[in-house]
Parts: structure tokens; sequence; C-alpha cells
């Protein structure tokens, strides 16, 4: 399967909430990583299955939107949106890219980028004093500890 099929079949399972075709997209030996939250880190399919019927039972209505995507050799970069109803009714709108290894037809690993879109945000001025100027006190001792 060339990797434009593989992720088009990624794309169909997860709005589908089919499991079984969402796991016949990974290697038994997929490693997942979250460069932004390293303790999420993990490997193989049996955490992908958990994660997604967890994901399908909390937001029946969970679905995806594959906004464009590149693919250069053995990797595959995919822009998403990621929509859902949660059971509390709270909403789950999330955006980003996940860069995944392919080898024979199969994503061996993964790296997401994805995090909840910040609707009504404090805009841009406040977020380069905070982020830039290092107007957030609480991060910097998080880091530095």
């Amino acid at each position: 399967m060339e990797s434009e099929a593989l992720l088009f079949k990624l794309r169909d399972a997860f709005n589908a909430h089919d499991i079984e075709s969402i796991l016949e997209c990974f290697d038994e030996k997929y490693s997942s990583q979250q460069p932004i939250h390293p303790s999420r880190t993990f490997q193989g399919r049996d955490q992908v299955k958990k994660n997604w019927a967890s994901n399908f039972s909390e937001m029946p209505d969970f679905s995806v939107k594959l906004l464009r995507y590149a693919i250069s050799k053995n990797e595959i970069w995919a822009e998403w949106d990621w929509l859902g109803t949660r059971q509390n009714k709270s909403r789950l709108f999330m955006r980003g890219v996940i860069i995944f290894g392919v080898e024979n037809s199969k994503i061996i690993w993964g790296r997401l980028y994805l995090e909840p879109v910040e609707v009504l945000g404090k805009g841009i001025d406040a977020a380069v004093e905070e982020v830039m100027l290092g107007k957030d006190q609480d991060q910097d001792q998080d880091l530095q500890d």
C-alpha cells in the first residue's frame, strides 16, 4: 500500500470508529512520541487500541479532518483537525501535525504535535510577552527544577 493510501485508510478508520482498521495501519512495534509532552511516549499497538477505544467511547461523534499532507520517501506529514463532544458535553477541538514514519505499508513511528485550539486567546501581544519575553514565571520555574 502506498503512503497516501495508508493515510486515507487511517483517516477513514478514525471517522468510522473502526479500531481494527486503525490497528492495521500500525506496525506491531509502533513507537509514539509527543515531543511537547515527553511523558506521553509509548510503544506498541496495544496502547493505540486502548487510546482509540477510550476516545470513541468518550466521544461517539468524534471525527477528523485531514487538512493537508505531504509525503516524502518514508515519511508522511499530515495536518489534522480532531473534533468531538465528550460525555460531559464539552467540545474537543484539536489541531496540529503528525509526522509518520512508514515501512512496509505500516506506520512504524509517529511524532504528534496536536494541541487544543485556543479559540478565545489573549492575542499576539500577550503571547509574545508570555512566551518570548519570559512573562510566565511559572513556566520558567518548571524548566529550572
